[in-house]
């Protein structure tokens, strides 16, 4: 079977179970360029609206190449836009965020509306065009080329807590939520709508799945109580999701939040997801053997593959062992699709990739 049906089968779009369980990986730039050079490719890099998303959505040519069942696409920036200087090595990008590049990623230094007290402010702060010219044509080009043979995941990172927070700043985002200010659901209401329209974007254009992206976890609990959630975020996911769901009754929903998110898998399910995703391991509530007993006939998982210690250190038995650990629980009745918990970062050695991947192939 090829890709598309491997993964198709694991998150029961084909009857029957996969052939072995499909993988996913995205990598770092030191390791895109690495690999893109081994395999004499040169890397197409997509510049994302938000730039760490960039190695979620380029190189899907390399990825591919190496053995992922899949490719991700997402929106990029618009044609001709290019990161505007602010000072020194620091740029804006379209939401007017000042980001500063690092040896992994690009952070961001100053946020748009961290002085945000008011409706008004919130009303006066505009929003990228989410359907800007240019802004989905990598996507559209990649669907094209890999429809057929690779499962096609759109991705829509930050969704809806994480970007607000992103254009606010953290403390000051959650300052104004415990204190329940007028002007957050006004900025929350705007992120919705950004949400919602690339996500049909993306789906329109024919991807088999929708990634929202949500980081709402520490390495022991989430950063806001479960009922705070359920109250201001889980309304809007389950509108943007029933509004995809009910054009695209086939597309499929995946919700990324990396941290000890156990407390909402229920949640998740209730709203529509269907695919829960990275099943970070090392954090609170993330036994798989537990997460299999609990969720296993209700929701399909993606990603546990620890790359905070395993991947780093090194050790490909190691590795092989939890793979097939993960493979013989997760995976039991095929509805795993596995992965890295996070991008690959640049203290995984090559080696160690080729070796993962070598190990999820040799499942089958």
């Amino acid at each position: 079977m090829n890709s598309r049906e491997r993964v198709l089968r694991a998150f029961g779009k084909i009857i029957g179970v996969p052939d072995r369980p499909p993988i996913q990986f995205d990598l770092c730039r030191s390791l895109t360029d690495h690999f893109g050079e081994k395999l004499g490719i040169t890397p197409d890099y997509a510049l994302s609206y938000y730039e760490d998303l960039t190695y979620r959505i380029s190189a899907n040519e390399i990825r591919t190449a190496m053995g992922s069942d899949c490719v991700i696409v997402g929106g990029t920036v618009p044609d001709g836009y290019t990161p505007h200087p602010a000072r020194d090595n620091i740029t804006l990008n379209e939401f007017g965020m000042e980001m500063k590049p690092t040896p992994l990623y690009v952070e961001v230094v100053k946020c748009p509306l961290a002085s945000a007290s008011s409706v008004e402010d919130i009303e006066a702060y505009p929003f990228p065009d989410p359907k800007a010219p240019g802004r989905f044509t990598r996507a559209e080009r990649d669907i094209a080329k890999f429809k057929d043979s690779h499962f096609v995941i759109g991705d829509v990172e930050l969704s809806h807590f994480e970007l607000a927070w992103h254009l606010t700043g953290l403390s000051e985002y959650m300052m104004a939520l415990a204190m329940e200010e007028s002007w957050i659901e006004a900025l929350n209401d705007k992120v919705e709508a950004w949400t919602k329209s690339l996500a049909h974007s993306l789906a329109e254009l024919g991807v088999d799945a929708i990634w929202f992206g949500e980081d709402l976890g520490t390495q022991t609990s989430t950063l806001i109580s479960p009922d705070m959630w359920r109250d201001r975020f889980k309304p809007r996911h389950k509108r943007v999701i029933a509004s995809l769901k009910e054009k695209y009754p086939e597309l499929i929903i995946i919700m990324h939040s990396d941290g000890a998110v156990a407390p909402l898998v229920d949640d998740f399910i209730e709203i529509g997801v269907d695919v829960y995703n990275p099943v970070q391991p090392n954090v609170t509530g993330s036994d798989p053997q537990e997460l299999q007993d609990k969720y296993g006939n209700r929701i399909r998982f993606f990603g546990g593959i620890d790359q905070q210690e395993l991947m780093p250190a090194g050790d490909t038995a190691a590795l092989d062992a939890e793979i097939c650990r993960r493979a013989n629980i997760m995976g039991k009745n095929g509805n795993y699709l596995m992965a890295p918990a996070h991008i690959i970062q640049a203290d995984v050695a090559p080696e160690t990739v080729e070796a993962m991947i070598t190990s999820v192939k040799a499942l089958g």
